[in-house]
């Protein structure tokens, strides 16, 4: 059996120190998503919605799992990656306090053994074992291509992430950088921790924010 040590190539991008900002370039990966928005007066923590999409999307991620790695032939085993967030406003600038207006991407990286008729054979089945759903189907398979970014691990409760981006962003101004973060770039969230289970002052996330040379 193959084996696609992805948490290893990876590293760079998923365990970053949180002892320093850094500059990054991200390549081109292919990504699950789901799109959605955060409905009014709810927070990601709060909304129906955003925890029906990622349990769409692990459903259908640890499904792609398990046919690589049970095939009779020619056999891939490899991790489900941590779940990610993309985040924007469509109307004024993305405040990180202000949650209930925020649109979405959820999404967690796919080895690119994953393709498009595999997608939708499993997709097909999540819907035989669990019954079809609006937000299984809205799931697609894409590519993303982040680009330049600065990025850092923040520890800690998602309340305090407003500080780390305040220090990002004095980075950014340091090394002649601007944040893209708005009509052209999202704020991106990696998930390392649970919430549920996770102390608050222990949870681990990474924020990343594209930016441009100035």
């Amino acid at each position: 059996m193959k084996i696609l040590d992805l948490k290893k190539k990876f590293k760079y991008l998923y365990q970053p120190t949180a002892k320093k900002i850094e500059i990054i370039q991200v390549p081109n990966l292919q990504f699950a998503m789901i799109n959605g928005a955060i409905e009014k007066g709810q927070a990601p923590g709060t909304s129906p919605l955003f925890a029906q999409a990622t349990q769409a999307l692990y459903g259908l991620s640890y499904t792609l799992k398990f046919m690589l790695k049970k095939r009779k032939t020619n056999a891939v085993d490899y991790p489900v990656m941590a779940l990610e967030g993309l985040w924007w406003v469509e109307d004024g600038m993305f405040d990180i306090t202000i949650k209930d207006n925020w649109f979405y991407t959820l999404m967690i990286m796919q080895p690119d053994i994953i393709k498009k008729e595999i997608f939708e054979e499993a997709r097909e089945q999540v819907r035989r074992k669990k019954g079809d759903s609006e937000m299984l189907s809205k799931l697609k398979l894409a590519t993303f291509d982040e680009g330049l970014c600065v990025q850092v691990m923040h520890i800690g409760p998602y309340s305090t992430e407003p500080a780390t981006i305040d220090h990002m962003k004095e980075f950014m101004a340091e090394n002649n950088l601007r944040d893209n973060v708005g009509p052209n770039g999202k704020h991106h969230e990696i998930y390392l921790s649970d919430p549920r289970k996770a102390a608050p002052d222990k949870m681990k996330t990474v924020l990343r924010h594209p930016v441009i040379n100035i």
